[in-house]
């Protein structure tokens, strides 16, 4: 993203809040893996959607028609001792140059400042409770103002959630948005096809997730979640992260994993055999996951709510069970019923963008949110069937299969960004075969 798109978000934001208003953002934190070891830093995706500050230690301000800027960013000042251990920083100065500040300040001298800044705004725009500690210091910059009230110190009088609009913002990919979760899409694509032609009986799962690893490291990007790696049994595990059980011939192997292009995520789901060959079980499953999800996927439509592509693949799914004797009874009882939440136990797909789970809601009050253009999606309809299911022949045990794509919602037919990873079962049997 370059500075210009930063900068639209910020104006943005601005004219919904009004003058009048202050919006106040605080930077990510740095967590602790261990004792003095620290996690990779990744910036707050709030706070980097509005500024592209990717440093920690920071507190940016937004104030609608401030005469001496609007846009103000607390920041880490420059040090040459620390900088030699942990790399460079921006500065006040860099915050201006490089990011596009209208002024910055150092982030020591915020407990001075913010307080005058909030003194000539009478609401606050922020997101409460995603950090306590940030929350207890902005509250006590108010108290601080309210108890100055009598000597005609102006007191900011309402706070307002600031992700009820930030959010609502982010739910609409711009062009250059679209573009990086194209990348992320591709990068993972590649991955996944890496991880078909590599698998053979007898590795490891971790030995599979490795080809992941190699190949987003290899684009510079990074997982955007714990990659799943499951086989036979795992495969029926919804969130399976311990990638450490041996695969064996005749078994499926699920793999849920995505990459992160530039703070944009994607989020795929093959699933394929170990061998190369489906059996005929196998198969038959595979096959009722694909359509399904083929009939959530056209459902992606600019018009239609956020429920018809769940209720596609339901309808698809429930026909299938119904199709290999797996559910019996009438389709449209079935369905009432809900009898397919045996098998089928989540959600067909969620928002991504710069989370994998992306922000947005999914209604609006009580009624499902209209899909429109610029709206990111997955869709993942599955099907598990873990050993020793009740009432259910052996030989349909330890299959998981979910199909996963990440889908644009544009003004025509949907736009399966995530299309390069081959899902039709004798694509991926010859993909395999010929490695």
């Amino acid at each position: 993203m370059n500075r210009n798109e930063f900068a639209r978000r910020r104006r943005q934001l601005m004219r919904m809040m009004g003058k009048g208003g202050i919006a106040i953002l605080p930077a990510g934190q740095v967590r602790l893996r261990n004792r003095d070891v620290a996690y990779g830093f990744r910036q707050d995706s709030d706070f980097y959607y509005l500024t592209g500050f990717a440093e920690p230690d920071a507190v940016a301000a937004l104030i609608p028609g401030r005469d001496q800027g609007e846009y103000i960013l607390f920041c880490r000042e420059r040090d040459p001792d620390k900088e030699i251990w942990d790399g460079a920083r921006a500065g006040p100065e860099g915050a201006v140059s490089a990011y596009g500040a209208d002024d910055a300040f150092p982030i020591s001298d915020i407990d001075d400042i913010l307080p005058g800044l909030l003194e000539k705004c009478d609401r606050v725009y922020h997101t409460m409770g995603m950090q306590p500690e940030f929350d207890s210091r902005l509250m006590g910059w108010v108290n601080e103002l309210r108890g100055r009230a009598r000597s005609g110190v102006q007191t900011p009088q309402e706070f307002i959630a600031l992700d009820h609009l930030l959010h609502d913002m982010r739910l609409y990919k711009s062009r250059a948005e679209i573009g990086a979760l194209r990348r992320a899409a591709r990068i993972a694509a590649v991955a996944h096809k890496r991880a078909m032609r590599a698998c053979r009986p007898g590795m490891m799962e971790y030995e599979v997730e490795a080809e992941f690893m190699h190949e987003f490291r290899r684009h510079g990007t990074d997982t955007s979640y714990h990659p799943i790696v499951g086989g036979g049994r795992n495969s029926c595990v919804l969130h399976y992260n311990d990638n450490n059980a041996r695969l064996n011939d005749g078994d499926l192997l699920l793999i849920d994993a995505g990459c992160e292009y530039d703070y944009y995520a994607s989020d795929i789901t093959r699933t394929f055999p170990v061998n190369g060959r489906f059996t005929n079980e196998q198969r038959a499953i595979y096959d009722i996951v694909l359509e399904a999800q083929h009939a959530a996927i056209d459902k992606a439509r600019a018009g239609n709510h956020w429920n018809e592509p769940h209720d596609a693949a339901v309808r698809a799914i429930t026909r299938g069970l119904k199709r290999v004797k797996l559910l019996e009874g009438s389709l449209p009882k079935l369905i009432r019923e809900g009898a397919h939440t045996r098998f089928f136990m989540h959600r067909t797909g969620h928002w991504i963008g710069m989370d994998v789970h992306d922000v947005g809601d999914y209604k609006v009050g009580d009624e499902w949110r209209v899909l429109e253009p610029g709206m990111v999606m997955t869709v993942e309809p599955g099907i598990y069937i873990p050993p020793g299911s009740k009432g259910v022949a052996k030989k349909w045990w330890s299959i998981g299969v979910r199909i996963e794509d990440d889908v644009l919602v544009t003004r025509g037919d949907p736009e399966v960004l995530s299309r390069d990873v081959p899902k039709d079962p004798d694509s991926i049997e010859r993909l395999m075969q010929a490695a």
